[in-house]
């Protein structure tokens, strides 16, 4: 079998709540995402996606991810998409680093695997687990009494966990996180993400200011080493995102312990086919996770689902459901949220069924002939 075609199409998706906030008053209004489809010579085509959030959070932005596909798609036309891991070390040959760009060729491949083995990707990836997963929904940052209410209001939807976008001054962090703390109850769960936006002086002060608040310190400074010197200095459980951006970056936190809980986001790590080997290192060394993306639509969505749902329970802290946030449908089947709470498709590969008509006319398309 071989891959025949290359096509990609550019996606805006705004937010139902307008805009989305966090440390350093970083804001997006409309997201813009890269959906991939992979043709082959067997009349099977795979979907992916890759949606940056924005071109200040990560070394990362959303033309540069269309440029970069533009690059591999003449490296992988040929290529045998059932080979996957041959398939990743093409890509990485030639390409060195950008994985999000690599993500969403990845995520399509296994779209295909599934569809011609008839099986959804969650099984391809080890098997799913239970019914459903749990969901955390993500709240832009605000006054403390905003946040709290949008809180309250999420929870009344179904959601029982909660990322508050802290990182700016430390009075007012501390006084948005104990505002919504107050505003949960018994079982519920508060995640405090700093997006790297405290410097370690402005972290300690937090992290001392809500010492006897049930929350969870996420990401406070931007490097790796700053991280784990609050880690260090506080008994609260700790979460790192931004400065886990690959295998080694995980292999290398996982001997510091320098976390209880990591964010695997799929794109960070190049696709589902390295996301899993992180999330197999992080089941072994009895690591929680987070499993979601940057960001992204209906494609993402069911791509996380499909690896969350492949996690055993014991080790999932939460998931995301990115097209919740989004007021554009890109996909038939996708999987949608209720009560907090979400599952993988059964249907054969990713499960969903791409709506040419929203995506429109592809920006590139490259082929054997």
């Amino acid at each position: 079998m071989r891959i025949t075609a290359i096509t990609l199409y550019r996606v805006e998706l705004p937010l139902h709540e307008g805009s989305y906030k966090w440390s350093g008053g970083k804001a997006v209004d409309v997201f813009d995402s890269t959906l991939v489809r992979v043709d082959t010579d067997a009349g099977v085509a795979g979907w992916g996606e890759v949606c940056p959030l924005g071109p200040f959070y990560l070394p990362s932005y959303a033309e540069g991810a269309r440029t970069g596909l533009k690059e591999l798609a003449r490296h992988v036309l040929g290529a045998d998409p059932t080979r996957i891991n041959v398939l990743q070390a093409r890509m990485d040959a030639a390409l060195k680093g950008h994985a999000y760009v690599k993500s969403a060729l990845d995520m399509a491949v296994w779209d295909i695997f599934g569809k011609l083995t008839g099986q959804p990707v969650a099984e391809l990836l080890g098997g799913r687990f239970g019914d459903d997963f749990v969901l955390y929904r993500a709240i832009s940052q605000d006054t403390p009494e905003r946040m709290a209410a949008n809180v309250a209001g999420y929870r009344a939807e179904g959601y029982r966990r909660f990322q508050l976008k802290v990182g700016a001054d430390p009075e007012t962090d501390i006084a948005r996180i104990h505002a919504v703390r107050e505003a949960l109850e018994d079982g519920d769960v508060l995640v405090a993400d700093a997006n790297t936006g405290w410097l370690p002086h402005e972290a300690l002060r937090v992290v001392r200011g809500v010492r006897d608040v049930d929350v969870y310190i996420e990401q406070p400074c931007e490097s790796y080493e700053e991280c784990l010197s609050i880690r260090r200095n506080t008994d609260h459980p700790f979460v790192l995102d931004e400065c886990i951006d690959g295998l080694p970056s995980l292999m290398r936190a996982l001997a510091d312990r320098a976390m209880d809980v990591v964010n695997i986001k799929i794109s960070k790590f190049g696709g589902l086919t390295k996301a899993r080997r992180a999330r197999e290192l992080c089941v072994e060394a009895g690591i929680a996770m987070t499993i979601e993306d940057t960001w992204g639509g209906d494609v993402v969505t069911a791509a996380i689902a499909h690896l969350a749902h492949g996690t055993p329970p014991s080790h999932l802290f939460t998931a995301t459901d990115f097209n919740s946030y989004v007021t554009v449908s890109t996909a038939e089947g996708a999987p949608q949220r209720v009560r907090g709470r979400l599952s993988a498709s059964d249907q054969p590969g990713l499960g969903i069924e791409p709506r040419l008509d929203v995506l429109g006319e592809p920006v590139f398309a490259a082929s054997l002939a």
